[in-house]
């Protein structure tokens, strides 16, 4: 089996934070998002080749990033794109990923770098295997509101009787997050796209298979995260911390308070200033003020405000003396 990580969005609704850093080696406690699929991947002998498929902006973070953490499987498979307006979608790129490295003859895994799912990706495969049939992962929002924007899962058993892309009225909250097993047979991406079919969310293509041929559905409880804006990110960070708080050794905090959730990194300068759920990044200055569900991004300077809900790009200068 081969597995491909999913890394080739540009993540504007976290801009400026992610303008020129991919979202899923933001920090989640003392790890990425990515870092998670990606040791899960490293550890089971079934996965032989795992390929992140990224674009041209950011190759040169994740191989840095790849080679840092000493990984062994994962190689990079960049698509030639840019900019958001050339994405190929997550099935366009699914397609060419596949015909440029020669895998369509084998059973492939399929996992977004972006989600934090709180299951052990070793189960999910022995799932699949059981089945020797597509199979994907399912967990319960919990809301008909958050399941308008995932694609919507209806089982009989464990098998996938319906699946609707982002129904206006779903009738149940049961939805599918992006990791996804097929078998050789079933990497149907080509003649998927020759239908002209939506070459963008993976969910149009399931909901093609669907009718098809049997589809499975692994249901897991626990967390799960897909860390698109701002807020989910957080929420994400909450998670991992549970409470508590990360201040790294070189950071210099002095007066004020650290409270519950906050992530201070490395280099970061926190004086007489307030922080509740909050991350700020390397080198940045936080000072006389109070920062709460905010990310104040790497050598920015905030002296004397009071954030709420904000994001601070990079080398910002925020002062009021």
């Amino acid at each position: 089996m081969n597995a491909v990580v999913l890394a080739g969005g540009y993540a504007t609704r976290l801009w400026p934070v992610t303008r020129h850093r991919p979202k899923m080696l933001l920090p989640v406690g003392e790890t990425t998002v990515i870092d998670r699929v990606l040791s899960g991947l490293e550890a089971d002998d079934r996965v032989e080749k795992v390929f992140l498929s990224t674009n041209e902006r950011f190759a040169d973070d994740f191989r840095e990033h790849i080679a840092h953490a000493g990984y062994e499987k994962p190689r990079l498979s960049v698509e030639e794109t840019t900019e958001e307006n050339e994405k190929l979608g997550v099935v366009g790129a699914l397609a060419q990923l596949v015909d440029r490295e020669g895998v369509a003859d084998e059973d492939l895994l399929v996992v977004a770098g972006d989600n934090l799912m709180d299951f052990d990706i070793a189960e999910f495969i022995d799932c699949f295997e059981a089945r020797e049939a597509p199979t994907l992962a399912a967990y319960d929002v919990g809301s008909r509101e958050k399941a308008t924007s995932y694609g919507l899962v209806d089982l009989d058993g464990e098998e996938v009787v319906d699946f609707q892309e982002k129904p206006d009225d779903p009738p149940s909250t049961l939805v599918s997050v992006a990791c996804y097993a097929f078998p050789a047979d079933a990497v149907r991406f080509e003649e998927y796209l020759a239908g002209d079919n939506n070459p963008d969310e993976p969910g149009w293509f399931i909901q093609w298979l669907v009718d098809r041929e049997p589809v499975y559905a692994f249901s897991f409880d626990g967390a799960w995260y897909d860390i698109g804006t701002a807020d989910s990110y957080l929420e994400a960070v909450e998670w991992a911390l549970d409470g508590g708080s990360i201040v790294a050794d070189s950071a210099t905090v002095t007066g004020g308070t650290v409270g519950e959730n906050v992530h201070v990194m490395p280099g970061a300068t926190v004086t007489n200033a307030d922080l509740e759920r909050s991350v700020v990044f390397p080198g940045a200055t936080v000072a006389d003020g109070t920062v709460e569900s905010s990310l104040v991004d790497s050598e920015a300077d905030v002296r004397g405000h009071d954030l709420s809900g904000a994001l601070v790009g990079s080398h910002t200068q925020l002062r009021r003396e």
